[in-house]
């Protein structure tokens, strides 16, 4: 087993439920995370240097967050496995599963207050990272510059259940002592995730000086421009650790029905006091939801219960689905020529 420096590596978000996989590994192997991946190779760091790695042929690809186990051969350096990761931050995708980020405590969900404003996003994002079993906190920017920003953050906290933080700040004017002190201790890892200038490169380059480029937002309709194109793992001074990311404009949680209900499990509570079972809080007598959830966030659960419950099916079951469609179609076509003949 090698030699596990821990003050060190915990430095670079390093815990002790990782040393049990590391009995296996021998003395010629090297503990690093990859903090920055490219289509060739891989940037790694073993809290002392960095320094470059490439896969083995057989492996699936590591992401940024990842620990690694590196051997050293012919002058160059090969990633020989990759730990079991205690998160994996992930999304579904029309071609399969997306893995974003791996090692992840705490998602920093960062919206603005101009006209990126968008309850409906901020819930997907939280039943996203949930999903993963990662803590979401809501970070909401440019209060400075929306309209109504008061009006806004008192409606998101109201809608949104009072267990997920909600922050309004400037990206700039951030430190590792500041509000988002409580999830930036030694050894945490955290992911920013948000629209395209939202602040999220701005809020990195505050919180660990990395210096990364950052863009404002196009005039006349407050969208982002690109800045960040890969995701990337940054230190802050304090031992946590950043993860920034570009803004994505997809994002399906990678969730069974189960799993999204942690994120409306307001909705899941009250539906316990339903009169039917089987209640879908739509016109139903006895609906215990209906009149107290906010009607957009009702309305926004049952489209990713929708996506989540489509998620799930095999063929099979999406063909079956559609040939049930097709009689209910021609049943209600049929009913219409009925009447119309009456």
């Amino acid at each position: 087993m090698i030699d596990i420096d821990f003050p060190t590596l915990h430095g670079i978000g390093f815990k002790q439920q990782f040393v049990l996989q590391l009995a296996a590994s021998s003395a010629q192997h090297r503990l690093a995370r990859v903090t920055a991946a490219q289509r060739d190779a891989m940037t790694l760091d073993d809290g002392k240097h960095t320094f470059s790695a490439r896969h083995l042929r057989h492996m699936e690809p590591a992401v940024v967050g990842d620990w690694v186990l590196v051997i050293e051969s012919a002058g160059a350096y090969w990633i020989d496995s990759v730990l079991d990761p205690s998160t994996r931050l992930t999304r579904r995708t029309p071609s399969g599963r997306q893995v974003l980020a791996s090692n992840v405590d705490t998602a920093l969900l960062l919206m603005g207050l101009d006209n990126d404003f968008n309850p409906r996003r901020m819930e997907r994002y939280i039943a996203v990272v949930r999903a993963c079993g990662v803590e979401p906190v809501m970070v909401l920017t440019k209060s400075d510059i929306g309209i109504d920003a008061s009006e806004k953050i008192a409606q998101l906290r109201l809608r949104i259940p009072g267990d997920v933080p909600a922050l309004s700040l400037h990206p700039a004017e951030q430190d590792d002592g500041g509000m988002l002190a409580p999830w930036l201790g030694k050894g945490q890892t955290l992911v920013l995730l948000g629209s395209s200038g939202v602040g999220k490169s701005t809020l990195t380059n505050a919180l660990t000086g990395s210096g990364q480029a950052t863009g404002g937002t196009r005039q006349g309709d407050d969208r982002g421009r690109h800045t960040t194109t890969a995701r990337s793992l940054h230190r802050c001074p304090g031992g946590a650790c950043i993860i920034d990311t570009p803004g994505l404009r997809a994002w399906q949680p990678d969730a069974d029905e189960e799993e999204l209900g942690l994120s409306f499990n307001d909705i899941a509570a009250l539906a316990e006091q339903c009169q039917f079972r089987d209640c879908v809080h739509e016109s139903e007598p006895g609906c215990a939801v209906r009149d107290v959830v906010d009607a957009d966030r009702l309305r926004n659960y049952r489209k990713l219960l929708r996506e989540v419950q489509r998620a799930e099916q095999t063929p099979l079951d999406r063909i079956a689905e559609r040939g049930k469609w097709k009689v209910l179609m021609k049943e209600a076509r049929q009913r219409g020529r009925d009447k119309r003949g009456g």
